[in-house]
């Protein structure tokens, strides 16, 4: 008998795994709708999916391993790496998703209203919220929008030695900026940026990166800290 493995639970979702399967629960519907027409339309490797019946999905596992995991360095290849830039400038070359991204000065709202709660509710030292505020700001500008992963974290991609064997959780895809895609991949892995931008194969402006790393640090502090997911002082995404 196989055990049942939780990778991941909180109030809005859960991922369970049972040997090769991933169960994902999901308790917003058209969010579930929009990952399996997201994993559909993507022009690059994603998970099978073996069946659907609200509010759950059942998907297969991808072969090989994750090409990392926040707060511990990569070991993946070069060309791994030169492989997954070029796998994210096939999906941000596709047509649009047909729903809409999240606008920007909603974007801007979130980062405001999170860097008053660090400021007011949090330990964290007031001159690092300020300075990272002040340079997230390179990243809230008018963009060309196209079809993001949204949440394309090192352990979201996965690799079989320089290949790329998929892609998972396509729960935030939508139209958006391609930096910030860049930026959520290289987050934990910054010296690895060279590699992902070699693959991609088009000029970025690495001031947006830096304001997408410091926006995604500060946005996610209190959702983790609310979730459970440990000490805010021992948060990768506060190392970063």
């Amino acid at each position: 008998m196989q055990p049942v493995e939780v990778v991941v639970a909180h109030s809005e979702r859960a991922t369970l795994r049972v040997g090769d399967v991933f169960v994902k629960i999901d308790s917003d519907q058209s969010r579930l709708d929009r990952e399996a027409a997201a994993m559909a339309a993507a022009p690059i490797p994603t998970a099978e999916v073996l069946w659907r019946q609200p509010p759950a999905m059942a998907v297969a596992a991808l072969r090989g391993i994750a090409l990392g995991r926040l707060g511990v360095p990569s070991t993946a290849s070069g060309t791994a790496w030169k492989a997954v830039g070029a796998s994210l400038r096939a999906l941000h070359s596709a047509p649009l998703p047909p729903w809409e991204g999240t606008p920007l000065a909603a974007l801007t709202r979130q980062l405001d209203e999170e860097c008053s709660w660090l400021l007011e509710e949090c330990s964290l030292p007031t001159e690092l919220v300020v300075r990272n505020r002040a340079r997230a700001a390179a990243a809230l500008r008018p963009w060309n929008p196209v079809f993001i992963h949204g949440d394309l974290q090192v352990d979201h991609v996965f690799i079989d030695g320089d290949e790329v064997t998929g892609v998972l959780d396509w729960s935030e895809a939508a139209p958006g900026d391609a930096c910030y895609d860049v930026a959520v991949l290289t987050l934990g892995n910054r010296d690895r940026l060279d590699e992902v931008l070699e693959g991609y194969g088009v000029d970025v402006d690495r001031d947006v990166i830096r304001g997408w790393w410091a926006w995604r640090c500060l946005v996610s502090i209190r959702w983790l800290h609310h979730h459970g997911y440990g000490a805010i002082d021992e948060f990768p995404e506060v190392e970063v």
